[in-house]
């Protein structure tokens, strides 16, 4: 499917500020643009739209991007799903894409960099610079639980159970927004 085939957008992104800047200027582009701010909202913001492309947030307020992805392509396996994501890591890009996410990109991503990732075929890039990567316990945490919350397909009970902690401590650490 080429980009002007099926020039519909999805957005899904909880930040009003950004999800209205991405709008508009895709809108600017010659996309029709619908934007969703929550995981529970997204079939009724797809009820009479079939977006051949989305961008999803990795975490939504109360919520896993992941999951998104999983529905969305689960609807359309033909459609382009790229992840937003300020807390980019190895686990959660790998489960991305195992769910149908054709890229990953951490945040500050513009227009440009989202468009471009959309027109990525699928064979990959030889040419990535290989860099070092620094990784503190609360990254690992972090990407320890959304790699279980995947395993278990968003199940937080059974994710807690296998991670050896309460389901309200998993839960907090879920809603909490890190900082790094």
């Amino acid at each position: 499917m080429s980009i002007e085939e099926k020039r519909r957008l999805l957005i899904v992104e909880d930040d009003p500020s950004l999800s209205g800047a991405l709008g508009r200027s895709f809108e600017r582009r010659g996309y029709a643009v619908r934007i969703c701010d929550r995981a529970e909202a997204l079939e009724t913001a797809l009820e009479g739209f079939a977006p051949g492309f989305a961008v999803v947030d990795l975490k939504l307020a109360g919520a896993s991007g992941l999951e998104c992805v999983r529905l969305l392509h689960e609807r359309d396996p033909a459609m382009r799903i790229v992840v937003l994501t300020g807390f980019a890591s190895i686990a959660t890009a790998v489960e991305a894409v195992k769910l149908g996410a054709c890229h990953y990109l951490a945040k500050p991503s513009n227009t440009d960099d989202i468009e471009e990732a959309f027109r990525r075929d699928e064979q990959g890039d030889t040419s990535v610079a290989l860099a070092p990567r620094q990784s503190s316990i609360k990254t690992l945490e972090w990407e320890r639980i959304h790699e279980t919350l995947a395993e278990t397909d968003f199940n937080i009970s059974e994710a807690a159970r296998r991670l050896g902690m309460h389901r309200r401590t998993l839960a907090r650490k879920l809603a909490k927004r890190r900082v790094e």
